[in-house]
């Protein structure tokens, strides 16, 4: 497979997108069917020249009646009244045959501007929508195909007489079902612009949004540092805006200037009871301000105010724009508090499986570290893989060549399953970190805020060890080499719980006991796993006996301990042992936070492992942990302060996203299983759950996609959002006669250029039809989300002047979105 749906880059854009940022922040996003509210106009409003408001739009199938050809089974829950029930948790089901339909018979004669079915797990591959306005004779209004399921259609009618009657004619099913409908919307007008949304995820503790002059970045804008520790997100924050900006924006530790940034790290300048993470932001008209107690407190607050900047500020690249742009970075006027509600909001890379460069983890890190993630946990060895470097000791009593680990482990990775067949999309990526290359990714994490938590995998999960060792193939160590050899067998398959460490084998103990300090010595982190999950051929006796040496071993070190549930019955260092839970036994791990005073971190596999399936459009995943997708709501829907039993919130450490390399490869496929669901799990790391409310994340995220397109950041499209399309305008300057080539940047996540239309309405009333162009386009197969769109205009102007161009993009059965810019003709002569 070629390299090149993975190879994620961030977009560069080489022109400016500093400007026309003040129409780009004014434009209306698109939005669900039925989203957003009618405006409330006073008489003295409109006496003192308010607009009247638009009349909000109505599903007319809510007061109609359905009927359907056929149901399932000629049961009641599946009947047709389920299509117009107002509760996507109902379905009708049609019998087992192509030729079958569905159909609303409105209460009243009117006119439909578009149709929305939401189909569960049987669509249509092939229907016909149609309308009537007796039922007897029918008007196709579209004939569609698809290739996935579930989704969403939304199909245009826009009658220009009224119709009585809207039907789904069944051409194809998608299987050996039936069709089945959860919901048959019928609109009458198209939908009313979103609510607006500050669009931050995860979501503070408190925020207070004021009816004041927003803060107007300033090309002489100082950011100022105050306080022991406040230069390192200073400096963050102007690496992530000059790039976008253009504007100097030096760090300062004096002399504010205009429109100052001021970062002032202290005791007392963030909240009370939260120093270690919390920060105070306020943004008024002169000033912004960060407060906080620590570094990574005024981080945060960083990564929040980046996130009231508009998305464009994510571009990696500006020109110079024109003199007279009238653009202007803004910030709303705020104040927030904030504070996480757990310490450990982490995300695991399995490197071992699939090796992942240096250059990608630090890409993987900025991707999160934006949302407040702030755990790095790489799983560096398994059976498949062995990738970080360790050096021989002077005292080396088995005689052991601790090189081979990287020089024959570290140059396997996933390959085939028994049966043959590829494992994932491609082989398996070789290689290992040097001891450079470590330092770089803990370097890099720590300027993100992140710790990183290295994991060696033992007793189990241990066949590359065993592969790159002959001392370590002693007699109960499992699996035997074959006659002759001295080593196991390399496993590039997904199989696991077959290999173990001998627990009767002083040079086991050896082997572990250095690789930990050298992992020890090289993390400044608090922090050392050791795995231990998963150990299925190694009787419990020999289990406990080396899991507890181990967890001596990474104690004596000055590190806390971290594994994986399964060890949460063993001696546990007291007081001083994190449990991992992913699956299995809650019970132990309540025992172990009451027996042993551990911590415990939450990666339940339902909730936190990626690559499961996102929804049943990907062919590529597993189902396992879900009994089917792991969609985003899984992801976000639970509580971790109740999720093991019988123990206080104050024991749980955190959550984690865990990535584990079975079939993904690269940074590319990494972000698409990981984002947006990585997200979702950071504000359940970090958001009270008192504010955590699914509907409200859905409509914060819908705006980050556009963000997370200007990045770069390759994410799944969840069907359940409504992911927000922006436009961005470019001025242009040219001689009269010739090409304008004015150009605007278009967000859309998800959407393919045929979704799309676009016209251009110019100031002295010309209007131009043009066609939106990607280089990149969306494929679930492919794992890739599309890259912004362009639209170009091809006119060339014959007089001299100044023109205004107004984009407005149209998806069908949503509110159009428009963005201005200024094309400014010079005279030949």
């Amino acid at each position: 497979m070629s390299d090149a749906p993975h190879r994620w880059k961030p977009l560069t854009k080489h022109r400016s997108i500093a400007v026309a940022l003040s129409a780009a922040l004014a434009m209306t996003l698109l939005a669900p069917p039925g989203a957003g509210s009618a405006q409330t106009i006073t008489p003295d409003a409109l006496a003192a020249g308010g607009a009247a408001p638009a009349p909000a739009p109505t599903n007319l199938a809510l007061a109609g009646t359905a009927t359907a050809s056929s149901v399932e089974l000629d049961r009641d829950t599946f009947a047709a009244a389920h299509v117009k029930d107002g509760d996507a948790g109902t379905r009708w089901s049609s019998k087992y045959q192509d030729d079958n339909w569905v159909q609303i018979e409105l209460a009243k004669p009117s006119k439909v501007d578009h149709v929305t079915l939401t189909w569960p797990n049987a669509c249509a591959r092939d229907f016909v929508l149609q309308t009537s306005a007796d039922g007897a004779t029918w008007t196709d209004v579209a004939a569609l195909q698809r290739d996935t399921c579930p989704r969403t259609d939304v199909v245009e009618v826009k009658s220009t007489e009224p119709v009585s009657f809207v039907r789904m004619q069944g051409r194809k099913r998608w299987a050996a079902y039936g069709y089945s409908i959860s919901e048959f919307e019928v609109w009458d007008l198209p939908p009313a612009p979103p609510e607006p949304t500050l669009g931050l995820v995860p979501e503070p503790v408190s925020v207070e949004e004021h009816d004041a002059t927003p803060f107007t970045l300033h090309r002489n804008t100082r950011i100022v540092a105050i306080g022991d520790g406040a230069q390192a997100p200073a400096r963050y924050l102007a690496d992530v805006l000059r790039p976008s900006t253009g504007h100097r924006l030096p760090v300062v530790g004096q002399g504010w200037g205009p429109a100052p940034i001021v970062i002032e790290v202290g005791p007392g300048n963030g909240p009370d009871g939260h120093e270690a993470e919390g920060y105070t932001l306020t943004v008024a008209a002169k000033r912004v301000r960060i407060g906080a107690d620590t570094p990574n407190g005024a981080l945060n607050g960083v990564q929040t105010l980046r996130q009231l900047f508009p998305q464009w500020v994510e571009s990696g690249a500006v020109a110079d724009a024109d003199a007279d742009a009238d653009a202007e970075w803004t910030v709303p006027a705020v104040t927030i508090t904030d504070y996480p509600r757990f310490a450990h909001r982490g995300m695991m890379l399995d490197v071992a499986r699939s090796f992942y460069p240096v250059s990608e983890v630090k890409a993987y890190i900025d991707a999160a570290a934006q949302f407040k993630v702030n755990r790095l946990h790489l799983h560096l060895t398994d059976d498949q893989g062995w990738r970080i470097a360790i050096d021989n000791p002077r005292d080396n009593p088995s005689g052991i060549d601790y090189g081979l680990l990287t020089g024959v482990s570290g140059a396997t990775a996933m390959t085939y399953n028994g049966n043959g067949q590829l494992m994932g999309t491609e082989l398996g990526l070789t290689g290992h970190y040097t001891k450079a290359d470590y330092a770089e990714i803990v370097r890099h994490a720590g300027e993100n805020g992140m710790t990183v938590i290295p994991e060696i995998d033992v007793p189990s999960h241990t066949n590359a060890a065993l592969h790159a060792i002959p001392q370590l193939n002693t007699p109960g160590a499992q699996p035997r080499p074959k006659p002759g050899e001295t080593t196991v067998p390399h496993n590039g398959t997904g199989s696991v719980g077959y290999s173990s460490f001998d627990a009767g084998s002083d040079v086991t103990y050896e082997f572990v006991e250095h690789v930990l300090t050298e992992i020890a010595e090289m993390t400044p982190g608090p922090y050392l796993h050791i795995g231990g999950d998963e150990a299925h051929v190694t009787s419990h006796a020999d289990y406990t006996t080396m899991v507890d040496a181990f967890t001596r071993s990474a104690t004596s070190l000055g590190k806390t301990v971290v594994g994986w549930n399964e060890y949460a019955g063993t001696a546990l260092p007291q007081d001083k042992a994190v449990v991992q839970f992913w699956n299995g036994n809650r019970a132990a791990v309540a025992g172990a936070v009451r027996d042993r005073g551990a911590k415990v971190i939450l990666s339940p596999a339902a909730h936190t492992y990626v690559p499961q399936k996102q929804d049943l459009r990907q062919p590529q995943g597993g189902t396992w942990a879900c009994g089917g997708a792991c969609g985003l709501d899984r992801h976000y829907n639970w509580d971790p302060g109740t999720f093991i039993p019988n123990i206080a919130e104050s024991s749980v450490l955190g959550v984690e996203s865990a990535l584990w390399g079975e079939f993904i490869r690269r940074l590319g496929q990494a972000q698409y299983y990981s984002f947006p669901r990585i997200i979702a799990t950071a504000e359940v790391g970090w958001t009270p759950q008192a504010r955590r409310d699914y509907g409200d994340f859905k409509t914060r995220l819908a705006k980050v996609g556009g963000r997370l397109t200007v990045q770069g950041t390759n994410f799944f499209p969840t069907a359940d959002v409504a992911w927000l399309t922006d436009v961005l305008g470019t001025p242009a300057t040219v001689d009269s006669g010739e090409p304008a080539g004015a150009t605007w940047t278009v967000t859309a996540p998800g959407a393919a250029p045929a979704d799309l239309t676009a016209t251009i309405a110019w100031s002295d009333g010309v209007r131009e039809n043009v066609t939106l162009t990607t280089p990149r386009q969306a494929s679930i197969p492919d794992m890739r989300i599309n890259d912004a769109f362009t639209a170009t205009s091809g006119r060339a102007f014959a007089q001299p002047g100044r023109y205004t161009g107004t984009l407005s993009v149209h998806a069908p059965g949503r509110a159009p979105v428009e963005g201005r810019l200024t094309v400014t003709v010079r005279s030949l002569g």
